[in-house]
Order: C-alpha cells, then sequence, then structure tokens
C-alpha cells in the first residue's frame, strides 16, 4: 500500500486523525473533497502543497483500514448507539436496529 511514509498519526495534530506529511490537511479532508467531485487536480490547484501521490496515499490508506475493519453484532438499545459512538474515539460505529 504505498502511504506508510506519508500518511502519519500525531495526538497534538488535527485531534490525532491522519494527517498528510505533516501538514495540517488529513486524510479525511482528502477523501471529502474526492467524495464531494473535486478532482486529484483540482485539490492541488487549491492547496499546491499537496502532491498527487498525497492524494493516492489517501486513497491507500482508506482501503488498507476498510479491508482491516471488523464487523461485531453486539446487542444495545439504539438509543446507546451514539454514546457508544462517541466514547470509541476514530473507530465507526454503526448501529441497525434488530427486530
Amino acid at each position: 500500500m504505498g502511504y506508510i511514509d506519508r500518511i502519519a498519526i500525531a495526538p497534538g495534530k488535527r485531534g490525532g486523525r491522519p494527517v498528510i506529511r505533516g501538514l495540517r490537511i488529513t486524510v479525511y479532508d482528502v477523501l471529502g473533497w474526492l467524495a464531494d467531485g473535486m478532482t486529484a487536480d483540482g485539490i492541488i490547484e487549491d492547496f499546491p502543497e499537496l502532491e498527487r501521490a498525497d492524494i493516492q496515499a489517501c486513497l491507500a490508506f482508506a482501503a488498507d483500514r476498510e479491508r482491516r475493519a471488523i464487523v461485531v453484532q453486539v446487542p444495545i438499545l439504539t438509543e446507546h448507539c451514539a454514546a457508544i459512538a462517541d466514547a470509541i474515539a476514530d473507530a465507526q460505529v454503526h448501529c441497525l436496529e434488530v427486530g
């Protein structure tokens, strides 16, 4: 996955979110811009400190994180879901109502 040398997590920077090459731009920023329809060229034009390899590294990081995701079914009350999601830092919590 070629992101190891470009993506880092530093507790004091952007709330511990993964950032690109020590910049204050997070992986999630780039993924959000791409999801909103920006092109890689458009992102680089708006943020010239980024390189095309940085954008590719963000995609590789997201793909690797998704590949490592674990789904666990735990019966909880729906009203507790938000509190659990808030308590687990940097985790993806999806609550589905089962009946």
